[in-house]
């Protein structure tokens, strides 16, 4: 490195002026420094640890450790100031240097005390104990600064005693250990200080003990754990290497695992508490705490951790920048505004990091001298501090500004929410009240009568303190939201079972006094669909979608949505009902997301089928190899297991409520096959069936497998092959040819391509299995009236249509094999009709028709649509497929 890099260096920094003036840097150790990233190898090489830890020679370590910290800032200082390093290396850099420092106190002064007083021993476990130590703040995100305080922890695993002759108990053992290790950090000496060690963040603070066990930390968190102090733990990092049960011990306390939109308020508590610190000590030149500082930046990185880090295990990270990253990525934040964040971020943290080199002062107060404020301007790349000053003031209220918006109090509702308050008053003017309710078309009595139940009833009267002015604030704002909707009494008791069924929760109506402006959305949803509304109802965490940037988004990119659930999975490391949790999760905000969309009109039921079916797929895939490694006797890594899909799902024609009709199948010569793969089908059945505290994900049917509920739940391929081709049914090769392979080993997917292939293509007396295809419809008829209004059973509706174009596959596909690509009975009526097998015009009449009864069958579900209305145009569709049914079978079937 040249000599110009240091005398630049040295203009910025009289810390390092004077270490260089002051022969206090051996050019031989320094200079070969600058050409590097310093690692731990870098401090271990830099004295001889071991030795002086053996000779216990606690006045050459505290000497050592502070020579170290000197070439470590300077060499910090000489790379930042000349652009070599970015953020992140400085940052790093100084927090590995913490992280070692930490370490080799510790040893020492472990050591010291076991030498006096033998090793602590764990009253339960009768093992050697060893004191961990929890960095928090910036040295639990790898984000410090060279005059930074480390804010540390100290936990031990268990109650005890030491086995020397000194016995002395763990607490005493570990609280010397703890303060010699911070004497040797913290205790300025000839040669300075490494760090300051403040301890305050630990339970009870100042007044609490120095060290505490595992067991005691977690009671204080449950039992005392405040706000303030989830925010602190959230980077909390473990930065020893022993054993220990921190992590999952701390991790139910900092993420909720319900979303927790009560964090709002608690953040801004903390948030106002610094601002009125900063005002009264007159600190607005303050770059971390003053308004679009850097803790504003960290605060909007944080509240989004404290909301959704218990339901999103991805964002439980301990770096403000890699949280804001992945904010992005999951979209809860829009990219332009983390990219607005990140480059303050970055700008403000070097602006921190050349007021503290300055003289390494622990300073976030910008120079109030003319002369420093034109190096520390030129320092960050600009000719004047006027110009330095513009652009600082640019991010800062860009950061501001964001804040505000994040985590600004709610809106103060306009003047026309006032006028709704008549409609929750305690006592109200009846007559007055009808009057208002009729004239904004409600059915004034109903919602009178449900006003006064809800007022007078238990839920309302047993809300907390804080939840009671939640739900008082909402109540008129949903009244005014549902007098907006064309069915403005329906939607209102909707909205109303919802708030009651929330109330419980007091997060949820915390969402909805913090986002106002969804309840427009919530009203209009609800309006258009009860299943939607008893779907909300059933499952209010799916509120969080409403505010998502991705609700109207229909580019579903299934592969990268697959990966995030996986990732999602393997964060829940080996936890069954938190796994089992997260596929109901993403299950549930899929089929939301498709719903919202869908009453936007944004889908025609055959995409919208192919969404819901490519959803099936990838929970399928997901819960796979999970239900695999949560059994207990596995005799390989991987299962030779497949899921097969059939009717709706095997044609991808999935609706919002529809079972999956599976057949599980496997191919391994183990002896017990039989046996492991029957419980791993019981146990994946159950993961998908199963309700959870987060609700449920589908319902599965097993009967299309060979012989039923008589049958086995699993089935080699070679048992299917022979049942298939010895033992099935017509009706059960009908089946087939909706059947597709979802997901589970290739080499099966090979075989039951090919055992489909040989199934449907064999020859076939062409009348014999009309004649049975008949009789198998002739036989519905009992159990399933073909009635017009019914457009499944009807005769010319939508079974006819499904066995018309199972009959061609199985007549025809040995001829014409494109029939058997599984692409759904309106795209095979087509293929059919090019074939030449059936009439170009009732072809496309049929497919028409069967378009029709799909969107009468979804409108019912979704649209609250009563039974189908018997129409003119119903008649005709159902005449068409009637006309297409005499010609490829030539008579209709009878009844009776």
């Amino acid at each position: 490195m040249s000599d110009n890099c240091l005398d630049t260096a040295r203009r910025h920094s009289l810390f390092l002026a004077r270490q260089l003036d002051n022969g206090k840097l051996k050019p031989e150790i320094f200079l070969p420094m600058l050409d590097k990233v310093l690692t731990e190898a870098d401090f271990q090489a830099f004295a001889d640890w071991e030795k002086i830890r053996a000779e216990e020679n606690e006045e050459e370590l505290a000497r050592q450790l502070r020579e170290l910290r000197r070439y470590v800032v300077s060499q910090i200082i000489v790379r930042d100031i000349n652009r070599i390093s970015d953020l992140n290396e400085v940052t790093r850099t100084i927090t590995l240097f913490a992280d070692f420092a930490v370490n080799t106190a510790l040893d020492f002064a472990y050591a010291y005390y076991r030498d006096m007083y033998g090793t602590p021993i764990g009253r339960y476990t009768k093992s050697p104990q060893h004191l961990s130590v929890v960095a928090m703040g910036k040295a639990g995100g790898y984000e410090l600064n060279v005059s930074s305080d480390i804010d540390l922890i100290f936990v031990y695993p268990e109650s005890g005693d030491t086995d020397g002759r000194r016995e002395r108990g763990n607490q005493e053992f570990f609280t010397k250990v703890g303060q010699k290790l911070i004497a040797l950090l913290n205790d300025i000496t000839a040669d300075g200080q490494v760090f300051r060690v403040d301890m305050r963040l630990r339970p009870d603070g100042d007044s609490g003990a120095l060290v505490l066990s595992e067991t005691a930390l977690e009671q204080y968190l449950i039992t005392q754990g405040r706000e303030w102090e989830r925010y602190a733990w959230c980077k909390g990092r473990v930065v020893t290497p022993y054993l220990n049960d921190i992590k999952s011990l701390v991790r139910p306390f900092v993420f909720r695992k319900y979303l927790d939109y009560s964090a709002y308020e608690a953040m801004r508590n903390l948030h106002r508490q610094i601002r009125s610190e900063v005002s009264k000590k007159g600190m607005a030149d303050n770059i971390k705490l003053g308004a679009g500082g850097i803790r504003e930046v960290e605060f909007i990185a944080q509240i989004f951790q404290m909301i959704r880090g218990g339901q999103m295990r991805a964002l439980q990270l301990k770096g403000t920048q890699e949280t804001l990253k992945k904010l992005a990525e999951l979209g809860i934040m829009p990219s332009e505004n983390v990219e607005t964040l990140l480059a303050a971020y970055r700008f403000l943290r070097d602006v921190e990091h050349r007021l503290q080199y300055w003289d390494d002062q622990q300073t976030q107060t910008l120079p109030a001298s003319p002369e420093q404020q034109q190096l520390l301007a030129e320092s960050m790349g600009f000719d004047s501090y006027a110009a330095f000053s513009d652009d600082l003031n640019v991010h800062r209220n860009k950061v501001n500004q964001l804040f505000n918006e994040i985590l600004s109090e709610p809106e103060e509702q306009t003047q026309d929410n006032s006028e709704w308050q008549w409609a929750w008053q305690d006592k109200p003017d009846e007559e007055e009240r009808q009057g208002r309710l009729k004239e904004h078309g409600f059915d004034a009595e109903t919602i009178a009568a449900r006003l006064d139940q809800i007022r007078h009833g238990h839920k309302y009267r047993h809300l907390s303190a804080h939840a009671q002015p939640r739900f008082d604030a909402i109540v008129p704002l949903f009244v005014q939201a549902a007098a907006e909707q064309t069915n403005p009494t329906d939607t209102l008791m909707r909205l109303f079972d919802f708030l009651e069924n929330i109330s419980r929760r007091s997060a949820y109506l915390a969402f909805l006094n913090e986002h106002p402006q969804t309840l427009a959305q919530l009203a209009q949803i609800m309006s258009q669909s009860s299943w939607v509304a008893a779907y909300l109802s059933k499952y209010p965490i799916l509120l969080d979608e409403l505010i998502s940037a991705q609700l109207l988004d229909t580019a579903f990119d299934w592969q990268a949505l697959a990966a995030a659930l996986s990732d999602d999975l393997k964060a829940c490391g080996g936890d069954t009902e938190a796994q089992m949790d997260t596929l109901r999760r993403f299950q549930h905000a899929q089929v939301f997301r498709l719903a919202v969309q869908d009453l936007a009109g944004l889908w025609t039921v055959e995409s919208l089928s192919d969404q819901l079916s490519a959803l099936a797929d990838t929970i399928l895939a997901a819960a796979l190899p999970c239900a695999w490694a949560d059994m207990p006797k596995k005799h390989r890594d991987t299962p030779q297991f497949a899921i097969v899909g059939y009717g709706k799902l095997g044609g991808k024609e999935l609706g919002y409520a529809s079972d999956l009709d599976l057949v599980y199948l496997y191919d391994d010569p183990h002896p017990d096959a039989g046996d492991i793969y029957s419980r791993l089908a019981r146990r994946l059945t159950n993961w998908l069936s199963a309700a959870t505290g987060a609700g449920s994900l589908y319902e599965t049917d097993l009967r299309l497998r060979p012989n039923g509920d008589a049958g086995f739940l699993a089935h080699s391929i070679a048992a299917f092959e022979k049942y298939q081709r010895e033992n099935a049914w017509t009706w059960e090769h009908q089946s087939l040819t909706r059947a597709r392979f979802i997901c589970g080993t290739p080499e099966i997917q090979t075989a039951f391509d090919r055992i489909r292939t040989e199934i449907l293509t064999a020859e076939r007396d062409q009348t014999a299995l009309a004649d049975e295809i008949i009789a198998m419809r002739e036989k519905m008829f009992p159990t399933h009236p073909p009635v017009d209004s019914n457009v499944k059973y009807a005769r010319g509706g939508v079974v006819d249509v499904e066995f018309i174009v199972q009959y061609l596959i199985l007549a025809h596909a040995r001829q014409y094999p494109q029939l058997l690509d599984n692409y759904g009975n309106i795209a095979l009526l087509n293929i059919a009709a090019d074939c030449g097998l059936i009439d170009k015009t009732l072809a496309e009449q049929s497919r028409t028709a069967y378009r029709f009864y799909r969107q009468q069958q979804h409108n019912t579900k979704l649209r609250d649509a009563e039974k189908t209305e018997v129409t003119d145009e119903l008649l005709a569709h159902y005449g068409n497929v009637r006309k297409l049914w005499r010609e490829v079978f030539g008579e209709e079937a009878k009844l009776g």
